[in-house]
């Protein structure tokens, strides 16, 4: 994980007596676009589990910052600069925009500002009036929305589970936009789970395929996604 600002090495983890992952080793740098990608039940999403601290592996180290975090908790992985977003983007059904971004700015100190919540707001494309349902906004908005609320904490590293899904591609492309921004600007590091290959093609620095629990190709994705075997695993399955 050299120059790595976040990563994490020989990942091996069993869940109902099922190995999901075998020996996963990761690593993004500062403004570095990752991403992960592979067929259905490769195994991405509990990797996503393990980096986050949801699932505790068998074996294996995550590491932020070159500081062992594999035993933190969820939260104190947040506290450290570790965000995430889900496939589902789940909003307070009972919540404005505004109390979200309230509820955001006071979930643990240092405290946020309105300002802070208003800098997030843009630098998320968010543009609707705050007194608005959080429940009326569209898949992208709620995207925004959540995503905002994350930027407020000022993250090192994000994890984003398919960001595109169910976007038109209008809206890829304001993804996109979203996407290099954080990078280029802030230095972020962003893993992407992402099926919408168009989306990686264009803005991931570095893709990771998996399939059955095991890294099967890293590299650039015009090379990664010509891979015979990557071909083979991804591809055909999904044709399948």
């Amino acid at each position: 994980m050299q120059n790595a600002i976040f990563g994490c090495g020989a990942i091996s983890i069993s869940l109902g007596g099922r190995r999901i992952l075998n020996d996963v080793s990761i690593s993004a740098s500062p403004g570095e676009i990752l991403g992960l990608v592979g067929p259905n039940g490769a195994g991405k999403t509990s990797l996503f589990e393990v980096l986050c601290g949801r699932y505790k592996p068998d074996a294996g180290i995550v590491n932020l910052e070159g500081e062992d975090i594999t035993k933190l908790s969820f939260h104190h992985r947040a506290r450290l600069g570790l965000g995430r977003t889900y496939q589902s983007p789940v909003v307070p059904a009972s919540l404005t925009v505004g109390e979200t971004f309230l509820a955001a700015r006071k979930a643990y100190k240092p405290y946020q500002s309105r300002h802070d919540a208003e800098w997030a707001a843009r630098l998320a494309h968010l543009k609707i009036p705050w007194d608005t349902p959080a429940a009326a906004l569209g898949a992208f908005d709620r995207r925004k929305l959540l995503l905002a609320c994350l930027l407020m904490r000022d993250p090192k590293v994000i994890l984003m589970d398919e960001p595109a899904s169910g976007l038109i591609n209008a809206e890829i492309d304001e993804l996109d936009l979203i996407i290099r921004r954080l990078v280029d600007e802030y230095a972020m590091s962003l893993i992407l789970i992402e099926h919408r290959l168009e989306l990686l093609s264009a803005v991931a620095d570095k893709v990771v395929v998996l399939d059955l629990g095991e890294v099967i190709a890293t590299g650039r994705p015009e090379d990664v996604f010509d891979n015979p075997r990557v071909k083979a695993a991804y591809f055909e399955s999904a044709d399948a």
